[in-house]
Parts: structure tokens; sequence; C-alpha cells
């Protein structure tokens, strides 16, 4: 995996007290994991439908600002146990695309 191309998710720290450790949880993304759409025609901000997908951020940016609309990144995410110091917990992993 790239370093250069990882993006740490955070918990906010109003929810970051509830998992048993000081500071804040960070999972580990790549910008692959990463999948860019926009938003189907006749759909709001307020109420989001995902229309094209478009490959990349580059593309997503650009067809963005033709088109004066948003477009919008989804990470699918799969749960997971791990233990750590013999406490059991669960987890969230990103779904690797193929």
């Amino acid at each position: 995996m790239d370093p250069a191309n990882k993006t740490a998710i955070e918990i906010p720290p109003s929810v970051a007290g509830r998992n048993g450790r000081n500071g804040r949880r960070r999972w580990e993304m790549t910008t692959a994991d990463v999948r860019y759409f926009l938003p189907k025609p006749g759909t709001s901000t307020d109420n989001p439908e995902l229309g094209r997908e478009v490959r990349t951020e580059a593309e997503a940016l650009v067809e963005a600002f033709k088109t004066n609309q948003p477009f919008y990144t989804l990470v699918a995410w799969n749960a997971s146990s791990e233990t750590e110091g013999g406490v059991p917990r669960i987890v969230k992993e990103a779904v690797k695309r193929d």
C-alpha cells in the first residue's frame, strides 16, 4: 500500500472516548478504496441518489464543475472482530476494490 495515498478517518472526540482508548481511532484506507459518483438527475443534496460512476476524483471534479453539481464519494466497509489486550471489539475495514 502506498503511504502517500492513505487516508485516515477519525472518530469525533465525542465518540472517541467510547472505544476505551485515550485519543482517536484511525482506519486506514487508500484512494483506491474510494468510488466517485455524480448525482442522479433530479435529486438534491438533501436526498442524494447516486447516478453515473466516474473512475477518478479528477474526472469527478471536472464533470461536477462542467455541470454545476456536486459529486459524491463512497467507501464500502466490512465489520470484523479483533482482540487487543484480550479485549474483543468490532472494527471496520475498507472493502478493497477489484
